[in-house]
């Protein structure tokens, strides 16, 4: 069989010592595997493909440790094609190539797993195209990013997207209890209680791989105790966050925290951003959004929003971390409490597609500057009304270019001070109606 890494499942028991435990922990049948319920259902499609020994060309989207290489093995077994494993960290299109002819010259198809393919760039992606056309490959990708922003077009309509779920932390634990039981076979005395195990399955953050070597690395530590929970505490076994600024992960939690701050829920606005500071994000990024939120989302409901926003960002300038961190929750709540409008975002679309449409359009006459004799000669400024001539500064006159029509660009809701702006513009433009506009 085509064997390779597998993170999850019953114990294989090879008794393998030089093995790692992550290998010797995977399964043999998809039934077995922990998570991925949706695949791993017998009436399910996945179920079926692999029963009838069929494989497709696939792009395995999903965290790390949830048995991306472990699906790929099981699709080539089943299907009984020779298995060849690249990284696209390190290989390249020689390596492929290299594997096509070998496919070629054996006139038969091989099965490629490609992990990271998101490292591949559009030329690297091109070579596949024709080898997945023809049939020479099986092409089974494996990546952490969104593969609709990192794969081209091509690529993907020939393979099937297929989202693996990070592992909750009860499969983890239940894998964590039968590697224990797999490392007993060598290693009689030792164990871990279950606050230690429950411990090391939250630790991973849905990781399988990460919570067996962390088990691994225990078992070197000393295979002849019991860990209690204080012990592998003490171990610093906790695994880092699944946090890269250009990745996913980054992009996922700062729309989380934009969309509670729009949707007024204080409290899960501030528990996004401690998300994403725990994570070590920079404050200066998260303040940067917080002052586009006080823009986008609030406007002018509430003027003192980019005021509080660009406050905090300069206290945190003057403060740093961690002090001037608490800048970022209080400005947080305040946006996330505030009267909301998208009153003005939507009033610079508008304005903007408007203007995009209409470069050609002159400047009406009577609004042209008129600073030199020729040009008041030419009419420049000619009939132009001065609003404070006016007793109430309300002018009739026209202020768009002729033939464009705009009735309203700007369009404040009924709430907080923009409430009070429409009552303004209706007023201005009853005004402008008695004086003839």
């Amino acid at each position: 069989m085509n064997r390779q890494a597998s993170f999850f499942g019953e114990p294989a028991g090879t008794g393998r010592i030089d093995v790692p435990l992550a290998h010797r922990m995977r399964p043999e049948r998809l039934e077995d595997v922990a998570g991925q319920r949706e695949l791993a259902k017998p009436d399910g499609w996945f179920a079926r493909m692999i029963a009838e020994g069929r494989a497709i060309s696939c792009i395995f989207w999903g965290p790390p440790g949830v048995g991306k290489t472990t699906l790929a093995t099981m699709m080539a077994d089943a299907a009984g094609l020779p298995f060849m494993q690249l990284s696209a960290v390190s290989a390249g299109k020689a390596e492929v190539q290299a594997l096509v002819r070998r496919a070629r010259d054996e006139g038969r198809t091989w099965l490629l797993f490609l992990d990271e393919i998101h490292r591949f760039n559009k030329a690297q992606q091109d070579v596949l195209l024709p080898c997945i056309e023809d049939g020479t490959l099986v092409l089974v990708g494996a990546t952490t990013e969104n593969p609709s922003f990192s794969l081209n077009n091509a690529l993907l309509s020939r393979c099937r997207v297929i989202v693996l779920e990070a592992l909750s932390a009860d499969d983890i634990a239940g894998i964590l209890r039968r590697a224990c039981e797999v490392l007993r076979q060598d290693a009689p005395d030792f164990a871990l209680d279950d606050q230690a195990i429950e411990f090391l399955a939250r630790s991973a953050d849905g990781d399988a791989r990460y919570a067996l070597n962390a088990l691994e690395a225990l078992l070197e530590a000393d295979a002849g105790r019991t860990w209690l929970l204080a012990d592998v505490e003490a171990q610093q076994l906790r695994r880092a966050a699944r946090y890269d600024r250009d990745g996913d992960a980054h992009y996922d939690l700062i729309s989380a925290l934009h969309k509670c701050v729009r949707d007024s829920d204080a409290d899960a606005s501030v528990y996004w951003l401690a998300r994403m500071l725990e994570a070590g994000e920079e404050p200066l990024y998260i303040m940067r959004r917080l002052i586009r939120m006080a823009t986008e989302d609030i406007g002018l409901a509430d003027p003192r929003a980019l005021t509080v926003a660009m406050d905090a960002h300069r206290m945190y300038q003057v403060l740093g971390s961690p002090e001037g961190e608490q800048a970022l929750f209080e400005t947080a709540i305040y946006l996330a409490l505030a009267p909301k409008s998208n009153a003005v975002y939507m009033a610079e679309k508008a304005a903007r597609a408007l203007a995009s449409g209409t470069r050609e359009a002159d400047v009406p006459m009577h609004l042209r500057n008129a600073p030199t004799r020729l040009m008041k000669e030419l009419g420049h400024g000619q009939g132009y009304q001065y609003a404070h001539h006016a007793d109430d500064a309300i002018v009739s006159q026209r202020h768009f270019p002729e033939g464009v029509e705009a009735e309203e660009l700007y369009s404040p809701a009924g709430r907080g001070f923009e409430k009070t702006l429409r009552e303004r513009m209706d007023w201005i433009r009853s005004r402008r109606r008695e004086k003839g506009a």
